[in-house]
């Protein structure tokens, strides 16, 4: 299929539904006393524009895997005619090593995953964050066995949308089941707790990518704890949400110059999609 280019009304449209979504978890978070953060391109968005980067198409946010545990605990009172939250245990088609909550009636589908049979729909990004080994040796290591297992979840759509060696190698790791990746992966998950002093990660999500090879490596591979334990209310489209206290670390962390805009050219959606339908959200309103 081909690239859905959004109008700007549209492109508005699907950030104020994902807007409605973020509202029902930070009220969920709220009743249940969940610690959460907005995260990456939300939390500059917050910082530099009181509310989304004007090219962004999703929000994220980030909880410590203990959190997040929590958080999975109370789905009940999730509004299901808002959203649903999506992982691989409440979806077990869905492959990805992070959480999305997508709202209801709406359907959503990444150019090139057109064949996946997981769940769809606008979604916001939920980042569970676990704790990295406390040695260089020991976080090199399960970067590595990290990045293996992203690329088994990844097969099912490598091997759909590559060619050659890479088509076949992507087709042989798709014959590995998914359940047994996030079976290896919670070795790590269930050692991970608020108190210790570790640094974190999402686990099945780059550490040494774009966004923090910048960083020395005793820092580049973990982030410190404290910065999603010591929050602040941010306003974020007419909104309050909860993020890092200390915002000019952890956006130094992540982006470096951070209130300088990016060149025109890279500012550009960056999950690119081949089919939306907002389904029966309203045109134009504020959640």
């Amino acid at each position: 299929m081909e690239r859905r280019i959004l109008t700007s009304e549209e492109f508005r449209r699907m950030q104020l539904v994902g807007l409605e979504v973020l509202t029902e978890v930070d009220r969920v978070c709220r009743k249940h006393n969940i610690n959460y953060v907005i995260f990456c391109g939300t939390l500059l968005g917050a910082v530099r524009h009181k509310g989304y980067i004007p090219w962004d198409d999703d929000a994220d946010i980030a909880m410590l895997r203990e959190d997040y545990e929590k958080f999975k605990s109370v789905l009940y009172d999730i509004n299901p005619t808002i959203c649903f939250i999506q992982d691989h245990e409440t979806d077990s088609e869905y492959r990805w090593g992070y959480t999305k909550a997508r709202r209801t009636g709406t359907t959503y589908i990444r150019l090139g995953q057109e064949h996946l049979k997981n769940k769809t729909g606008i979604f916001i990004d939920i980042f569970p964050l676990d704790d990295v080994p406390k040695s260089i040796v020991g976080q090199i290591f399960q970067d590595f066995y990290c990045y293996c297992c992203r690329k088994i979840l990844w097969s099912e759509v490598g091997k759909v949308n590559s060619k050659g060696l890479k088509k076949a190698w992507f087709t042989l790791l798709s014959y590995i089941p998914v359940d047994s990746v996030f079976k290896w992966i919670s070795v790590y998950t269930k050692k991970s707790n608020n108190k210790t002093s570790n640094r974190v990660r999402n686990l099945l999500f780059p550490a040494i990518g774009k966004l923090y090879v910048h960083n020395p490596i005793r820092e580049r591979y973990g982030m410190p704890k404290k910065w999603f334990l010591e929050r602040a209310e941010y306003e974020f489209e007419g909104h309050k949400f909860y993020g890092t206290k200390d915002y000019d670390a952890i956006l130094n962390y992540t982006y470096r110059d951070y209130m300088t805009l990016p060149p025109e050219e890279k500012r550009q959606q960056h999950a690119p999609v081949s089919y939306i339908d907002f389904g029966n959200t309203p045109m134009n309103y504020v959640p």
